[in-house]
């Protein structure tokens, strides 16, 4: 900030000048403060990695044009080939896509276990693994890892846990509290609220200690940037050279969107637990993932891990195929979309949306039959959604 700005203004420039071709040269070569191209920063995109670090209470952030492209420039920093990444099921499809299609071309295993299961965690690690990926909450497969339990399994098997934090936020958990390296967020969910931009994030918590990790390349940058090490790793290499960079604008949404996000989030889980109530004790429904709910076998966990707030994602089983989309056709005033996070309530089907490519007993495995209905709650009343939910199970019934 140079005059006093109350918000932080756009810095809608691609490119920087400077008085000198010394002074250019100096910030090129880090030798002096200043931005060199908005690929790389920009002041309105560094005051959004500021806020984000600080919420996560993180040494530092880098900001993305997506919460896919934060993912991609995360495992592209840390694995090569020949490495393999522990990742939980049941975890959001796109990321599911991109640890067994983009890595796989790249000769990178993705492992895939039950994220809950310390346990089986545990005994999925290689001496070729080189970092664990969860969920705080799977999307959609709704199960609660043991945050504390892999944080202490990370730390003795010297690698970052990688938690996406992408339907909590910040407000109900602050993962780094629990052992994770690493906290990524796609910004276009909770933390924009809005549904009008797109953006990412990866914040380091500084709680992996990269100059005695198994990362080569990064240990030696640690001697020089110290716990900044993986940030300048995947600033100054990876998301440089890939391009992954949000756009300023984009990023000044993110930053309102920071300032409601402690309001919004208690509307959306106390909306998020009232339908949940509903649907859990309606005949036809025949399954809701909640662990909100006293009967989810994740309730105690979500209870300690996130101070009795469940987020504000829910699924439900219908019965079958047909009845989910005339349930989903029926819906009046919830908004048939592939977003969440938005004031609006949102609802899609996984398996024909998120997970079409995948054939029906691996979406079976991933934790997405034909039935599954994913509920993003929104910010209407709360018999609003009820009365809209009722009458669309009244007519799914009909099939």
């Amino acid at each position: 900030m140079i005059l006093g700005e109350v918000e932080a203004p756009i810095f809608q420039t691609a490119a920087f000048g400077y008085a000198s071709a010394e002074e250019m040269a100096d910030v090129f070569a880090g030798r002096a403060p200043g931005h060199v191209y908005t690929r790389l920063s920009n002041p309105t995109t560094l005051a959004l990695e500021r806020r984000l670090a600080a919420a996560e209470n993180g040494v530092g952030a880098l900001a993305t044009s997506s919460g896919m492209a934060a993912i991609a420039v995360t495992a592209l920093g840390l694995l090569r080939p020949g490495d393999e990444i522990l990742t939980a099921k049941g975890i959001f499809g796109g990321s599911v896509s991109f640890f067994r299609n983009i890595l796989g071309r790249l000769n990178i295993r993705a492992v895939f276990v039950d994220g809950s299961d310390t346990a089986q965690v545990a005994a999925a690690v290689t001496p070729k693994t080189r970092a664990i990926f969860v969920e705080t909450i799977g999307n959609p497969g709704m199960d609660v890892p043991d945050l504390p339990a892999l944080g202490a399994l990370a730390r003795e098997r010297n690698l970052p846990l990688v938690v996406d934090s992408t339907v909590t936020t910040p407000e109900l958990v602050k993962p780094g509290q629990h052992g994770a390296a690493l906290v990524i967020h796609s910004t276009s969910k909770f933390i924009n609220g809005h549904g009008i931009a797109i953006g990412g994030a990866v914040i380091d918590t500084g709680k992996f200690d990269w100059s005695r990790g198994p990362f080569e390349d990064i240990a030696a940058l640690a001697r020089r940037a110290g716990a900044y090490a993986f940030l300048a790793h995947l600033r100054t290499v990876i998301a440089r050279d890939l391009g992954a960079c949000p756009a300023p604008g984009s990023s000044f949404l993110m930053l309102h969107g920071l300032d409601t996000l402690p309001l919004r989030l208690k509307t959306h889980v106390e909306n998020a637990r009232a339908l949940a109530q509903a649907l859990s004790t309606d005949r036809r429904v025949l399954d809701v993932g909640y662990p909100g709910l006293p009967g989810s076998p994740y309730f105690e966990r979500a209870q300690r891990l996130f101070g009795g707030r469940a987020g504000a994602i829910l699924t439900l089983r219908v019965g079958s195929l047909a009845k989910a989309f005339a349930f989903i056709n029926a819906l009046k005033s919830a908004r048939r979309a592939a977003n969440l996070g938005e004031t609006r309530t949102l609802v899609i089907h996984p398996a024909s949306t998120i997970f079409r490519e995948y054939a029906p007993a691996d979406r079976l495995s991933l934790g997405v039959p034909d039935d599954l209905i994913r509920v993003s709650v929104g910010l209407e009343d709360s018999s609003a959604i009820l009365t809209d939910f009722e009458q669309a199970l009244t007519v799914a019934q009909k099939e």
